[in-house]
């Protein structure tokens, strides 16, 4: 495809030679002739003069290049738009392969695909164009939206419901049974039913092996548009607002809502019964005990505010030299208050 056609579906604006012949889209470091690639982040600016690419996409504040370049307020999301050109996905055809197992008064759209040895539930609804890849397990009840993906092992308990456009990667097991135990006198743990169930709106995508637990009463909701990495535990009774992202290992224990467009970085762990405000950020590994306000940038364990934990950090590298001074001159002191004083002291 010519840069100029490219240019054009992918809205940006093109310096150079519009003839360019693209054949796919590269990283700048692994780039060849023929290729476009892309830096969004400053820190590659320096991979330009080295790159084999025939085409760049780079943001309106890069200075000139020596390459026919695409220019946009946004060059990831229009790398992004790039790939969805070239990329041909895999996609199984329409219909229910003949290994699959299917229960009684299941409702399948048109257009679905039911792959190898899945298992479809008694009185499950199975949206239009909806693809279940092969080993999926829906149990009895379960909802699946139009044009939603299950990929290849994704486990869907009974009477929960997956909206329109969902991606599950492989693995994902949406609505087991919420941690519930209710101690007794003797020492034991009592299993507290979980009856709820757990609702995925659309437009949501959950990573492999992420967990999403179903609630005691009431629903575990993930809002429209909320994006979970691989490998996420979600607490029975939580929500997740639209268009949060959780990337890999973060930990939601019950009952913690969490609001609209919030970050969370990896390995980040929240106390249940927690409210986390609008378009709060949760740096990696942070451990959250309280509630966050709307906004709030959050880093440590326990979080506090990210500018004061910055501080923090730097004045704790600089602790043990603290130490030793604090001792050196608790050592003076107590050489002062032993040294006998003369006439002359006492005078002073």
């Amino acid at each position: 495809m010519k840069l100029s056609q490219i240019a054009q579906i992918i809205g940006c604006r093109w310096i150079g030679d519009t003839d360019e012949e693209i054949v796919r889209v590269a990283g700048i470091d692994e780039a060849c002739p023929g290729d476009l690639t892309f830096v969004s982040n400053r820190k590659y600016i320096s991979h330009i003069a080295d790159t084999r690419a025939s085409a760049i996409i780079l943001g309106e504040d890069i200075p000139p290049v020596p390459i026919p370049s695409l220019r946009t307020d946004d060059p990831y999301l229009a790398f992004a738009r790039a790939l969805e050109i070239f990329f041909v996905p895999v996609l199984p055809a329409p219909g229910i392969h003949p290994t699959a197992i299917i229960g009684e008064d299941v409702q399948i759209g048109m257009n679905a695909s039911i792959g190898a040895y899945s298992v479809i539930g008694k009185g499950c609804r199975i949206g239009c164009g909806a693809v279940l890849h092969p080993h999926v397990v829906l149990y009895p009840g379960v909802m699946v939206g139009d044009a939603s993906v299950l990929h290849a092992s994704v486990i869907v308990r009974e009477w929960c419901r997956i909206g329109n456009r969902v991606i599950l990667q492989n693995g994902a097991v949406i609505g087991s049974d919420g941690f519930g135990f209710a101690p007794t006198k003797d020492g034991i743990f009592y299993k507290i039913c979980q009856s709820g169930s757990v609702v995925i709106e659309d437009d949501v995508e959950v990573g492999a092996n992420t967990t999403i637990d179903r609630a005691a009463v009431g629903d575990t909701v993930i809002r429209r548009g909320a994006k979970l990495d691989n490998l996420v535990q979600i607490g029975h009774g939580s929500r997740v607002g639209e268009h949060s992202v959780l990337a890999a290992q973060v930990g939601v224990a019950g009952s913690t809502h969490i609001g609209n467009g919030v970050w969370v970085g990896g390995q980040a762990g929240f106390a249940g019964h927690l409210e986390v405000g609008d378009k709060a950020v949760i740096t990696a590994q942070s451990g959250t005990s309280h509630d966050i306000p709307a906004g709030a940038v959050m880093s440590g364990s326990p979080a506090f505010e990210t500018a004061t934990w910055r501080r923090a950090v730097a004045a704790f590298a600089k602790l043990p030299n603290l130490v030793r001074k604090v001792r050196d001159l608790e050592r003076e002191l107590q050489k002062l208050k032993t040294t006998p004083q003369t006439d002359t002291d006492k005078k002073i």
